[in-house]
């Protein structure tokens, strides 16, 4: 491990260097990929860094115990040498969480698509909790929130609702989130105060730049049509919502929440690219399923992945056994808990194959 620590601070080094260099300035591209790689590499170098300061102060520390020192001055190297131990053994555990591969997408933007499953109206209702949930996590977190397409009901929920959440770092957050997520309460439909199961998929799909899907547009076909639904501020009665079918893969997309069509033409080209990109990535890691099939963050929108129990107040994570006892905590975007508990579960199953090999 310290040997390829050694490796990446020799790399910091040769890019801070590079960066600097006024020929590498003048050219902005590779100025900014430098930077860009640069500054990927800055937590794991600080960390490294700190870390050989702790393993410098140990041996001093216990080389002055070997010395002939009074007792108040021996029970002082004595705590200090423990409190270095222990920031070493803090270090042990985290140096080798930087060096796991990072996923590409991490700092890429996400578009959501949120539809209601099993449960009829209630389960809408409830797709319609999961977008204020995001709605709010994406708030306190700083990220912006842009609705994308959305097919509201009359008693407030949703049918289907896509939208795309901007903000550093967003799909490293949210792509445990993917899944079908299941809710346990009365319905506010229902008069007879029985305790009805409903289900809601999410699906969270990296933006797609131009460059990571080739789109030929030959290959689309692109209706305009008037927009309709049960009306509000998600619906625009206007002809120029558009549908947008990419034919190779039979995928289709629409947008009708702006009022230009060129607008809504951009926003499905977004949506459009992010479904092309994760139908390749699905297809690609399907050769791999024994291994997705392990890991927290698979993806896979056919596993249930968490209840929300309104009758108890709980809220459970099926894929790590986390249950959590503050549903209107969580329903209106605390998610941080429940969020850094995946990570640590991901980061120890990768921990786990990389020890295997």
């Amino acid at each position: 491990m310290l040997e390829k620590l050694q490796a990446v601070e020799d790399k910091y080094r040769e890019l801070e260097s590079l960066i600097s260099d006024p020929e590498v300035m003048a050219d902005m591209t590779k100025w900014q990929a430098y930077t860009k790689e640069h500054a990927s590499l800055t937590p794991i170098v600080t960390e490294f860094r700190r870390y050989k300061e702790v393993v410098k102060g140990i041996e001093e520390a216990k080389s002055m115990l070997g010395e002939a020192l009074d007792h108040e001055m021996h029970a002082f190297v004595e705590g200090e040498l423990a409190d270095l131990m222990e920031k070493k053994e803090r270090l042990d555990k985290k140096l080798p969480i930087l060096l796991l591969p990072k996923d590409p997408n991490d700092e890429k933007n996400v578009i959501v698509e949120i539809r209601g499953g099993v449960g009829g109206e209630e389960a809408a209702l409830f797709a319609g909790d999961l977008f204020r949930m995001y709605s709010r996590y994406a708030e306190k977190k700083g990220w912006k929130v842009e609705l994308m397409d959305a097919n509201p009901t009359e008693i407030g929920g949703f049918k289907e609702v896509t939208f795309m959440v901007t903000g550093s770092g967003a799909y490293s957050y949210l792509k445990y989130e993917s899944g079908t997520h299941r809710v346990q309460r009365v319905p506010v439909t229902e008069s007879g105060g029985r305790i009805h199961t409903s289900a809601a998929t999410v699906a969270v799909l990296p933006e797609a730049e131009d460059v990571d899907v080739a789109i030929n547009p030959a290959d689309l076909r692109i209706d305009t049509y008037c927009a309709s639904g049960a009306g509000g501020q998600y619906v625009n009665r206007t002809e120029t919502a558009i549908r947008i079918t990419h034919l190779p893969t039979g995928i289709v997309v629409q947008c009708q929440d702006e009022k230009s069509q060129l607008k809504n033409k951009e926003k499905a080209m977004k949506v459009l690219r992010a479904r092309i990109l994760d139908k390749a990535r699905q297809e690609q890691e399907a050769a791999v399923a024994a291994d997705r099939r392990s890991q927290v963050g698979s993806g896979d929108r056919s596993e249930r992945i968490r209840t929300y129990n309104f009758p108890q107040g709980r809220v459970t994570d099926h894929r790590i056994g986390l249950t959590l006892h503050k549903i209107d905590a969580i329903l209106d975007g605390d998610l941080d808990e429940l969020l850094a508990a995946l990570i640590t579960a991901d980061q120890a199953e990768r921990l786990k194959k990389v020890d295997a090999k």
